[in-house]
Formats: structure tokens, C-alpha cells, sequence
């Protein structure tokens, strides 16, 4: 047993300290245990490795990443039962400390790096990983100084609600071991699901209807087109999404399906000549067609808006993180000798900042700029890091939400603009810009992940320092990891859009799309559909005034239908397990609360990871997706019905799963 088993945080841990009272956590300064051990270096690499894969295949997909840390702190209690000396709590942290890199990580990669395969500048995998790595050495190096301010000198005046739960998960584990069992049965079903559905002939991926007579004279007449993706990994991301996110995304994927698409049909149906950006006329156009030349802009000019509009939003926020900053970095680190307030020290913080800066030098200048240029490169990277660090860290300590995309796409405009009145353009200009642009959103991603699991090590006893080491670990790994899953499935899928003659995949890659269309905006001089983006922005702006979540429904108008429909199906399932926890009550209660975000998870991971391997076959000249393939396949009406059938069986198992009672 260990010296922390069955202790429970302290009474004063979410509370605002008194007058002369301190806090000791679970496992007080004093104590030594195990905390970076083989065992945690090892589990936190595996699960940064699985969960960053699957994270990239989640955001270039649909457009959102998976939050890994609940579901690795998770696995980690369960894997402590494995062991005959049983893992210790601060084992656990480390190994949810390391993999929990992998969506951060993640999420600054799928945000920038795959502008650059849309633009056709195919970076170098040395590249792709660099921009990862710079990006989320520096989050780390830029947070560390900020730790004490969030994690101690402002105890129980931040929520910090996801700290909160992991913390939870961590310290109640006691169910662990089924609940971990729980995650990797729902990740094996879904795996297998997803990988045989995207990579072979044998059921339809995507539902549309048009055997049915009433839907195929929608889609001829009106160009009113439904469609569905029966694959089990949305369903599992809106169920953790929950139905008022979920209905928000699909309201904005029926708004452009059943509003926008009939509307630009039906005033140019008789126009014979092409409309700016399309190159055929309206007339000739499928609904497919109207959505990737018109609508889609729309979605690209509400999706910014609502970037610039959070951060106007923000500005008190940032404003106050700026100061924080600067005020850390001018006092430096007061001497503590205490295990748990014990940072990596400020003159190795220096020296990481001073040897990183040499390094985005280096790969700066090997893109054949100018030396101004390359100075005001490192520089922006350097400032817009360091600032929006803080900004990241406040954002989460408060709502749990990072304002990546907002600060993400405030850096391409003004990079952009600076760079471009050096007379940096072209294809280098896009480059370069998009480079800054990914190593800045993953600094902010990085660095809003990384005071989560400060706060927890905080909570718990764990040792700072430790934490923060093994937190470089976890950016090296996941940037290898994230870098090559995105070179792979560069080579099997296309990202944004569906290009002529290229008969590949799509993977929608949202984020990504706006910001090749600012780069492209700034630094090429090519024609830019401003009024679509106007119309986008304009709904942005209503959306605004309503006082509705704009940039979830801008998400719903740019993704397609078929994408964001299934994530309805897993709001419901979650809204209505949830109520029946609630009418459940007590510990039966919560558990089935805990048994849905488990499966839900289980889904998201094993059905991200399936299609990821699937792709991964994609790259071998044998690969062939007749090489299963069934009688049926072929068969509309037998097919499709078939996929919603083992669909409602996916949503079967899920209810059942997690409604069933368990013996205490």
C-alpha cells in the first residue's frame, strides 16, 4: 500500500486560504514515493504516442481534437493494479503528465500544418516535426516562471474545472481497473468498426437516402441533400460534446445544407454563365458543388469572425496576462527548498529560451530570406509566444477552454501584414508565416495543457520540477508523433477540399482551411471571394447579437452536413444518460455519468486510431479497398441500411453500457 492510498484531498483544496492558513496536499513535501519511474516514463510515452495519432486523425477530420488526459489518468489507475508494488499517485500524474502532450500537441499541429499540403508546399518531415517541437518547448519554457502565480498564490480563486476532474479521477480511482478495462473494450469495438468501414467495400460509410424516392427529388430539384457518417468515433465526440454543443454544430451544417445550397440554386439555376469562385455554372453544380464554391467561403468568413470577435472578448483577459507576465519574468524565482514548489531553475529556463531562439533561427534562415526578415521572424515567434502563453494558462485556469483559434489566426493577419511590408510574398511569404503561425498555436496549446497538470500536481504533492522535465518528454514525442501521422495521411487523403483528378479522401481540416485562405488573402495576389466571407461574418455578427455561440455554428456551416449530423446522435444519447443519472441519483448516479464519458472516450480514441491505420495501408502499392469487399456493397438500399442498422447497434451498446447496474 501506499502512503497515499485512501487519503482523499483536503477540506481547503478548491477553497481560498485563510489568514495564516496554508495548504498541504495529499502527499506532503515532506514525503518521498516513487514518482519518475520507469514505469510512468514508459505508459506516459505508449499513451502519448496512441492518443496523439488519434487525436490529429480527430481534428483534421471534424475539426476537434480529444481531450486524452481524463481518459490516460484513467487507464493509469487501472494499470497500477498490474504491478506488485501498486503504481503511486504521483506516478500516475507523470504518466498522465507526459501523455496528456498528445492533444495539445496535437491540436497546434492539425490548427497550422496542414495549410502547407493545401497550399502544395509540402513541407519536409523535418519540417513538420520542428515547427511542433520549437512551438511546444517554447509553451513549456514560457509557462514554467508563470506556475507559482496560477498554481499556489492564487489558490481556490481559479476554478480550474478540468484540473478539477482529473484530479478527481485520480485521487477517487478506486473503480479504476473496470473502468480502464471499460475504455479499451469501447476502444477495441470501435477500432475495428471504423477501420473496416473507411478502409474496405463492406458497409457505406456515408448515408444519404437517395434510394428513397421523396430524398432523391429534393436533391434534383432543390439540391437539398442529407447526408450522414455512420462511424463510431463521431458518435463518441458528441457524446463528450453534449447535446447543446452538438445541436449548435449540426444547426450550422442544416443551415447550409437546407439553406444556403437551395438558396444559391434556386436564383442561379438558369444562369448559364459562371459566378466567381466557381468555374462552371450554377446550373451544372450538385449540391456538393454549390457547398465547396459558395458555402464553403461563407464558412470561412464566420468561422474568422468569430476568432476576432473572441479575442475582442478577451481583451480584459489578455490585457491582465500580459501584466502577470511580465511581472513573473522581472521578479524571477524567490529561493524555496521544498520539494513541491521546486521549479527547474531560471538560468536553465534561459538557456532552453536562448538555445530554442538559435534554433527557429536556423530553420528561418534556411528558407532564403533576408536577414531583416529572418530577425523579424524569430522575433514575432519569440513575442507572440511569450505573451500568449499567459493568456492560454488564464483561459484555462478559468473557463477550461484555450483560445487557440482566435490567437492563432490574430498571429497570421498581423505576421502577415509586418512580413509583407518587408516585401516578403509568394509562396516563401506563405510559408514562412504559416510557420510562425504553428509553432505559436502549439506553444499556446502546450502551455494551456501543461497548468492543467501543474495545478494537479499541485492538488496531489507532486514535485514541480519533475512535472516539467517530463513535460518536454511528452512535447518531443507527441511532435514526432503528430509531425508523421500528418505526413502519412497527407499521402492517402486530401486536406480541405476535394481537388480535380485527385481521387483521394478528404480530410475537412477547418482550421487549417482558414488560415490558408488568410495567408493566401495576404501574401498572393490572387482574387478573394469578399463577399462570401462577408455574408459569413455578417452571420457571425447576428449570431453575436442573439447572444448564441457563433464559432461552434460557423464550425457547422463549414463542415459538412454528413459530418456533423451523427455528432446529434451522440449529444442525445449523452443528454438523456445524463438525465437518467440524475433521476438515478447517488453513487449509481455518478457512475453511469462516469460509464458514458468512458465509452464515449473509448469510441473517439479506437475509432480515430482505426481510420488512422486504415490510411496507413493507403500507402502500400497492394493496398486496395476491394480487398474486402461484400455482395452487397455495391447496393444502395441494402448497404446504407445496413450502416444505419450497425449504427443503432453502436448507440445500443452505448446505452446499454453504460445504464446497466453495477454491484458495489
Amino acid at each position: 500500500m501506499n502512503e497515499s492510498d485512501g487519503k482523499s484531498l483536503p477540506e481547503n483544496a478548491y477553497l481560498p486560504l485563510k489568514p495564516g492558513e496554508s495548504y498541504t496536499p495529499i502527499v506532503p513535501a515532506e514525503e518521498r514515493v516513487p514518482e519518475i519511474t520507469v514505469r510512468s516514463i514508459l505508459w506516459g510515452v505508449v499513451f502519448c504516442i496512441l492518443f496523439t495519432v488519434a487525436s490529429a486523425y480527430s481534428g483534421l477530420k471534424v475539426g476537434q481534437g480529444m481531450e486524452a488526459a481524463i481518459p490516460i489518468s484513467i487507464l493509469a489507475i487501472g494499470l497500477a493494479r498490474m504491478y506488485k508494488r501498486r503504481s503511486s499517485l504521483l506516478e500516475n500524474v507523470i504518466i498522465t503528465g507526459i501523455g496528456g502532450a498528445s492533444g495539445s500537441v496535437a491540436a497546434g499541429a492539425i490548427f497550422t500544418l496542414p495549410a502547407l499540403y493545401i497550399l502544395h508546399l509540402d513541407p519536409h518531415p523535418v519540417q513538420t516535426i520542428f515547427i511542433c517541437l520549437a512551438g511546444g518547448c517554447l509553451g513549456v519554457l514560457f509557462l514554467i516562471p508563470l506556475r507559482r502565480y496560477f498554481v499556489r498564490e492564487t489558490h481556490g480563486q481559479l476554478p480550474f474545472p478540468e484540473a478539477t476532474a482529473i484530479t478527481e479521477v485520480l485521487v477517487t480511482g478506486e473503480k479504476g481497473g473496470s473502468q480502464a478495462k471499460l475504455l479499451l473494450q469501447a476502444t477495441a469495438i470501435a477500432g475495428v468498426y471504423d477501420f473496416l468501414v473507411t478502409t474496405f467495400h463492406v458497409w457505406k460509410e456515408y448515408v444519404d437516402l437517395q434510394f428513397v424516392p421523396v430524398m432523391r427529388t429534393l436533391a434534383d430539384r432543390g439540391r437539398m441533400v442529407f447526408s450522414f457518417d455512420a462511424v463510431s468515433f463521431i458518435l463518441g465526440l458528441g457524446y463528450v460534446m453534449g447535446l447543446r454543443s452538438a445541436l449548435i454544430f449540426c444547426a450550422g451544417g442544416i443551415f447550409a445544407s437546407f439553406v444556403l445550397v437551395p438558396a444559391i440554386w434556386f436564383f442561379g439555376q438558369h444562369m448559364d454563365l459562371a459566378v466567381y469562385p466557381a468555374v462552371i455554372p450554377v446550373a451544372k453544380m450538385t449540391a456538393t458543388e454549390i457547398y465547396r464554391n459558395y458555402v464553403r467561403f461563407i464558412g470561412v468568413g464566420a468561422i474568422a469572425t468569430a476568432g476576432i470577435i473572441g479575442i475582442f472578448k478577451s481583451l480584459r483577459v489578455v490585457a491582465g496576462s500580459f501584466g502577470i507576465a511580465l511581472q513573473a519574468f522581472r521578479h524571477g524565482e524567490a529561493e524555496h527548498t521544498e520539494r513541491t514548489d521546486r521549479d527547474i531553475p531560471v538560468l536553465a529556463l534561459l538557456l532552453g529560451v536562448v538555445v530554442g531562439s538559435i534554433a527557429v533561427a536556423i530553420f528561418f534562415g534556411r528558407l532564403q530570406v533576408s536577414w531583416t526578415v529572418l530577425g523579424l521572424g524569430l522575433l514575432l515567434t519569440l513575442i507572440f509566444s511569450f505573451f500568449f502563453t499567459s493568456v492560454a494558462a488564464n483561459a484555462i485556469a478559468v473557463t477550461a477552454n484555450n483560445p487557440a483559434s482566435g490567437m492563432t489566426m490574430l498571429t497570421v493577419i498581423i505576421s502577415s501584414i509586418v512580413l509583407l511590408s518587408f516585401g516578403l510574398s509568394g509562396t516563401t511569404g506563405m510559408f514562412f508565416v504559416m510557420a510562425i503561425a504553428g509553432m505559436v498555436c502549439t506553444a499556446l496549446c502546450v502551455s494551456g495543457q501543461a497548468i492543467t497538470d501543474l495545478k494537479i500536481g499541485y492538488w496531489v504533492g507532486s514535485t514541480p520540477s519533475a512535472q516539467e522535465k517530463v513535460k518536454f518528454l511528452g512535447v518531443i514525442v507527441a511532435a514526432i508523433a503528430a509531425g508523421l501521422t500528418i505526413i502519412m495521411l497527407a499521402q492517402t487523403f486530401q486536406f480541405g477540399e476535394s481537388a480535380l483528378g485527385d481521387s483521394r479522401p478528404v480530410l475537412a481540416s477547418p482550421q487549417a482551411s482558414i488560415l490558408k485562405a488568410l495567408v493566401v488573402g495576404f501574401m498572393s495576389h490572387q482574387p478573394v471571394a469578399y463577399l462570401l466571407f462577408g455574408i459569413g461574418a455578417m452571420i457571425t455578427v447576428v449570431l453575436e447579437m442573439l447572444g448564441k455561440s457563433s464559432l461552434v455554428f460557423a464550425l457547422g456551416i463549414y463542415l459538412p452536413l454528413g459530418l456533423t449530423s451523427p455528432m446529434l446522435v451522440g449529444g442525445s444519447l449523452s443528454h438523456f444518460l445524463n438525465k437518467r443519472s440524475e433521476k438515478v441519483g447517488g453513487d449509481q448516479g455518478k457512475r453511469i455519468r462516469e460509464r458514458g464519458v468512458i465509452i464515449a472516450s473509448g469510441l473517439v480514441a479506437g475509432g480515430a486510431l482505426g481510420g488512422v491505420f486504415g490510411a496507413s495501408l493507403r500507402l502500400f502499392p497492394w493496398f486496395r479497398e476491394s480487398l474486402i469487399t461484400t455482395p452487397f456493397f455495391m447496393n444502395d438500399p441494402i448497404s446504407q441500411s445496413v450502416s444505419v442498422l450497425l449504427f443503432a447497434g453502436l448507440c445500443l451498446y452505448v446505452w446499454l453500457n453504460t445504464a446497466k447496474k453495477e454491484k458495489v
